[in-house]
């Protein structure tokens, strides 16, 4: 059984997905009232841990899998663009943490994968400087040197290592029921294989012009 820990968890969009995969919810940080009812009505066994600040990641039940869409105002084209040096958007570098704490305590057996959300706009703020730190900072908790900031990110792309990959790929929410343009970035992480790239199977509207 594979399980999921949902950081930034919202009304359990990523739980959601999972427990349609077969994946099992085991927890959740949420500090909106309003949503961690929603969750708690469709998952009731899942845990919750409130403020991702106060989360130790070595402490918590470890999980096969965090997924967590940190907040997205100052990447957003309609923000001020304060980056992930800004108030909110930089809660980004709290879910490393956790991810961190979580490996050291299992000997990096956990989490194996992560899984990023975010708006499109993480591609260009700053001048792609912010999405360089997204990538390296994964690559960081592998031990793994810095990507050089190309002079601008394509919407889809690909990093490889012995046995680390990552990928990330723009998609579009009208390409999966919803009626509406939504386009969102994706960042997938396999911490001790090659397995990342499934992002880019099948369609869904996705970007594929490649890094």
């Amino acid at each position: 059984m594979h399980t999921l820990g949902s950081l930034f968890d919202g009304s359990g969009g990523f739980p959601l997905a999972a427990s349609r995969a077969g994946i099992t919810p085991i927890w959740a940080s949420e500090i909106e009232p309003y949503p961690i009812a929603v969750t708690q009505a469709h998952f009731p066994s899942m845990r919750h841990y409130g403020d991702v600040c106060e989360i130790d990641g070595g402490k918590i039940e470890p999980v096969d899998v965090i997924t967590f869409g940190s907040p997205c105002q100052d990447l957003s084209v309609c923000g001020r663009r304060e980056g992930l040096s800004g108030s909110r958007s930089n809660l980004f570098f709290e879910a490393i943490r956790i991810i961190k704490e979580m490996r050291a305590a299992t000997n990096d057996e956990n989490p194996r994968y992560a899984i990023w959300e975010n708006v499109l706009g993480s591609l260009t703020s700053n001048g792609g400087n912010d999405f360089s730190q997204v990538v390296n900072q994964f690559l960081e908790l592998v031990d793994l040197g810095p990507v050089a900031r190309p002079p601008f990110w394509k919407r889809a792309g690909i990093v490889v290592a012995d046995r680390f990959s990552m990928s990330w790929r723009v998609l579009d929410a009208q390409f999966f029921g919803v009626p509406q343009r939504r386009r969102r970035i994706f960042v997938v992480v396999d911490f001790r294989g090659r397995s990342a790239p499934v992002l880019f199977m099948g369609g869904g509207g996705g970007e594929r012009d490649i890094i």
